[in-house]
Formats: C-alpha cells, sequence, structure tokens
C-alpha cells in the first residue's frame, strides 16, 4: 500500500471509497484532521475522495479546504450545505458523494495512517453491510481521576468506543467518529433522520445509532474493526462534569425524540408521573452520596430531567408518536433507575 494522490480524472470507472468530514466552525482542527486523512495509505486501485461538507461555517472553513485542496490535488471536494444540523450535513454529502462505501468522521481527530482502509476493506465483499472502528480519546491535558474509569456512563459522552483486540460482529451501533457504510444501505433503508443530530451547538445525537439500528433491525450485518483507530479530540472545556451532565441530558432528549414519551397512565403536561419521580429520588440520593457515588446519581436526574423536557415540548407542539414504556426512559443508560 502506499499514500495515493492522483486525481480522480486520472482513474477509470467508479470511485470506491468517498470520506464524508461534516464540520461547523472548527477550521483549525478541521485542517488539521483534513491534512492527517490525505496522507491516508489506501492501495493505489482504490479510487477515493474527502468530501468536505460546510454546515454554515462563518470562520475560515472554505479557505482550509482550498489550501489543502491543492496540496493534495483531485482529493478534495467542498459543499455547502444550509440547512444547520449534523444529520442535513451527512445527508447532503450522501447525496453528493460518489463512492461505493461511504465513511464518517469529525472535524476535530486524527487517524492512524492505514486507518481508512482497515475500515472499509472488509466491505467491498458484500458481506457486511457497514463496519465502526475503534475511538480512543486524545486528551488536551491530564483527565482528571473521574474520567479514566471503565463506566461508559462517564466514558460514554467522550464517544470512546473498544469492543477488543479482534474483529467482531457488531450487535449494536458504532459511532459517527469511525464509521462506514456500503452506499446501498442509503438507498435501501434511507438517511439519517434530520429531527436527530446535532445542530449549531446542542448535544442531540443518536442520528448514527437510529440508522444503524434500522440495518440491524433488517438483519444487516456490522463489523467491528480494531485496526481501525481514531483519536477524537477532547477539549480542556469537556473535561468536566459539567460537560456529562449536559451530555447526558441532551442524551434523554435524544431518546424521546427518537422513539416518543412512553406510554403512561398518568401525565402532568406530556410528562409521565414516573419521570418526575425518578427525578426527585435520584436528586435526593445525590445530596447523601459520597463523592464517588455523587457523580452516577446526578447523571441519571440530567437524563430523566431531558426526557421530561422533551416530552413536555412534544406535548405543547403536539407532535407525539408513543413508544413502549421499556422502549424508553432508562434503557440505555448503564445502572437505569427504576
Amino acid at each position: 500500500m502506499a499514500s495515493d494522490h492522483q486525481t480522480l480524472e486520472q482513474r477509470s470507472g467508479v470511485v470506491d471509497i468517498t470520506l464524508i468530514v461534516c464540520t461547523y466552525n472548527r477550521c483549525s482542527s478541521l485542517a488539521k484532521t483534513l491534512e492527517i486523512i490525505a496522507a491516508s495509505k489506501v492501495p493505489n486501485s482504490i479510487a477515493w475522495e474527502i468530501l468536505v461538507v460546510d454546515n454554515n461555517s462563518t470562520d475560515e472553513t472554505r479557505s482550509v479546504v482550498a489550501y489543502l485542496g491543492r496540496r493534495f490535488p483531485g482529493r478534495f471536494r467542498y459543499v455547502f450545505e444550509g440547512q444547520q444540523g449534523l444529520s442535513c450535513a451527512r445527508n447532503r454529502g450522501i447525496r453528493e458523494s460518489t463512492g461505493e462505501i461511504l465513511v464518517f468522521t469529525d472535524d476535530d481527530v486524527t487517524a492512524e495512517p492505514d486507518w481508512l482502509w482497515n475500515l472499509t476493506s472488509e466491505l467491498r465483499g458484500g458481506e457486511w453491510a457497514g463496519a465502526g472502528g475503534q475511538i480512543t480519546p486524545l486528551w488536551s491535558g491530564p483527565p482528571p481521576k473521574w474520567v479514566l474509569t471503565t463506566d461508559t456512563n462517564i466514558t460514554g459522552p467522550y464517544a470512546v468506543f473498544n469492543m477488543g483486540p479482534e474483529p467482531v460482529e457488531l450487535k449494536r451501533p458504532p459511532y459517527g467518529a469511525n464509521m462506514a457504510f456500503r452506499r446501498e444501505m442509503f438507498a435501501r433503508y434511507g438517511d439519517f433522520r434530520v429531527d436527530l443530530g446535532r445542530s449549531g451547538t446542542n448535544l442531540q445525537g443518536r442520528e448514527e445509532v437510529e440508522f444503524a439500528n434500522r440495518l440491524l433491525a433488517a438483519g444487516e450485518r456490522l463489523r467491528y474493526e480494531p485496526r481501525a483507530v481514531i483519536y477524537h479530540t477532547i477539549p480542556r472545556c469537556r473535561m468536566c462534569k459539567r460537560y456529562v451532565l449536559k451530555w447526558w441530558y441532551w442524551y434523554g432528549r435524544s431518546e424521546i425524540a427518537e422513539s416518543g414519551p412512553p406510554k403512561s397512565r398518568w401525565v402532568v403536561c406530556g410528562i409521565p408521573l414516573a419521570f418526575l419521580r425518578r427525578v426527585l429520588r435520584w436528586a435526593a440520593q445525590s445530596v447523601f452520596s459520597t463523592d464517588r457515588q455523587r457523580l452516577s446519581c446526578q447523571i441519571f436526574v440530567f437524563y430523566i430531567a431531558g426526557m421530561a423536557v422533551a416530552c413536555y415540548e412534544l406535548s405543547r407542539s403536539g407532535n407525539v408518536r408513543m413508544a413502549s414504556l421499556s422502549g424508553v426512559a432508562g434503557t440505555h443508560i448503564k445502572g437505569a433507575p427504576e
């Protein structure tokens, strides 16, 4: 394998891989990310492109892509998507892409030189619908001791994804910073839901989770590739408990947006009374907990509060679809309160 900077026009046939990078006002980190992945080691026989989708950036994003386009002729394409939201940007990337395999990563990551090929090589045979790789946090400073844990309630907000050293079939969705799907999956099952995913500075998510769950529910197979390693930069502003709690609040909102409020006999302003009881219970318990336990209790409070707020807003809008109580309300958080 070798780094290949041939122009797409010099190749025959279709493009094999389109790498889609959606970005919003992160030109500094974007420049580093694009420069690293542009030098990826991919076989000379593989035609690939990097498609940057600018989602309303007001910084120097376009200039950064233009500069790198001159450094790596034929490797980059730039698209502007004016409708705000990560799902809108990803869906625009799907429409504009030319690859048979579509890869997604973030605008603040670094990658191993062979990451792209390791992630996609097994998708070419048709056995797998998609793949996800390992995501390792790259701390911007010494992480606080409470972050260095195996508790997924704490590592989840930092997109840590590690299923072990061996390739396995995934029974759960991969994360958006390191995932790839065969193009036909979007034609068959639809795009990312635009009512999910980040928009501007909020932390709503689950758009990639919902899409991958559609594939899994249909019997499609997803692969975990441990050799496809991405390092996800964690800025200092996120290395605090406030960020973890904010992330879980938005995760709770995202679950309701995805599945709708749970069916409940007793509801106040659209909020199931069970949510209110749980918030009060875990808020009280956090007061009397040790420092080690307090964060877990607070995570439950913010998570359920997010679901409650989402239920209230849906009831006010009148756009409500009901889900079973077992379908949401705590099933995606480890040790979720009853």
